[in-house]
């Protein structure tokens, strides 16, 4: 499970929140996680599957040079992870994706770029909405709305800090690899 979206939107903090303990390196500073970082985890009796903590884009003190290595490392990751020929060895080359949104902003043109790029790729892919506790609940209920009409898709939302909203996210992570990318 890909798990993509902007610098600073909390991919690393939602990976330790839901192996809850700290695999990831995190920090306040936007573009700490520079490579695909994979993490092997298994939930219960569940099978085990990756998490896999793609760089964030949109890292403006990156530049261009950033932008770069970002498309360069992500069409590389998409494209070894859907080529099933080969018989490849590695993590598994069925793969769905996350992106994750601050539900804080919806709309933000890079995202909703983002979400046009991955609904082109062969993937099943969802929508999470991070920073949850940030919201006040009338926040809550018109962000939801409003990512849910820009995105045109359902959109979860959670709290790394929190744990709101762990749970269902689990089940997502456990169904849409099963998903046919639409």
């Amino acid at each position: 499970m890909a798990i993509v979206g902007r610098s600073n939107v909390g991919k690393s903090s939602l990976i330790n929140a839901l192996v809850r303990r700290p695999v990831a390196r995190t920090s306040a500073a936007p573009g700490k996680t520079r490579l695909a970082n994979f993490y092997r985890v298994q939930r219960g009796a569940a099978p085990a599957l990756y998490l896999v903590d793609l760089p964030g884009y949109g890292y403006a003190r990156g530049g261009d040079d950033a932008a770069r290595e970002f498309n360069t490392l992500a069409e590389a990751y998409f494209g070894r992870a859907t080529n099933t020929a080969g018989g490849r060895s590695g993590p598994p080359t069925e793969i769905a994706v996350l992106l994750l949104v601050d539900s804080r902003h919806p709309g933000l043109e890079s995202d909703l770029d983002a979400w046009d790029w991955l609904k082109a790729q062969p993937v099943p892919r969802g929508i999470v909405g991070t920073k949850l506790d940030k919201l006040t609940r009338a926040e809550r209920v018109r962000h939801a709305r409003e990512l849910e009409r820009l995105y045109e898709a359902p959109v979860l939302l959670v709290s790394a800090q929190s744990g709101e909203g762990l749970e269902e996210l689990w089940k997502l992570i456990a169904r849409l690899p099963k998903e046919t990318a639409a």
